[in-house]
């Protein structure tokens, strides 16, 4: 059906469908201290704006508004549809808290009550 359309409403319609896309998401992805919108996001990659976005590589960090998701080691990976496409070569989940270095005991006690 697009080939019946003039050129001028085809990008009209892709503009829309970004500024949709860009508006309904939360995701951002954060690399040299700048923030994309993330327009579709997947287990393997995501997608960001060719036209907003540098090309990006190497370590960024995902968010979620003010939620840190994750740190990830990308790639670029192609260009479509006004959309440059990356992958992960390492997606890494944010934690709250450090990892322990020793296998915690369920019976230990989780705080010290002193006599007074």
């Amino acid at each position: 059906m697009s080939e019946y359309l003039p050129k001028e409403v085809r990008a009209g319609l892709e503009l829309a469908r970004k500024a949709a896309l860009r508006k309904a998401s939360r995701l951002k992805v954060e690399a040299g201290g700048q923030r994309f919108t993330i327009l579709r996001y997947w287990d393997d990659g995501f997608a960001v704006d060719s036209e907003e976005a540098p090309h990006l590589r190497g370590l960024v960090d995902v968010f979620d508004g003010a939620k840190h998701l994750s740190q990830c080691l990308i790639v670029a990976s192609e260009e479509e549809a006004g959309e440059m496409v990356y992958e992960f070569k390492r997606a890494t989940r944010a934690t709250e808290s450090a990892p322990l270095d020793y296998s915690r005991d369920e019976s230990a006690p989780v705080a010290l009550i002193e006599k007074s």
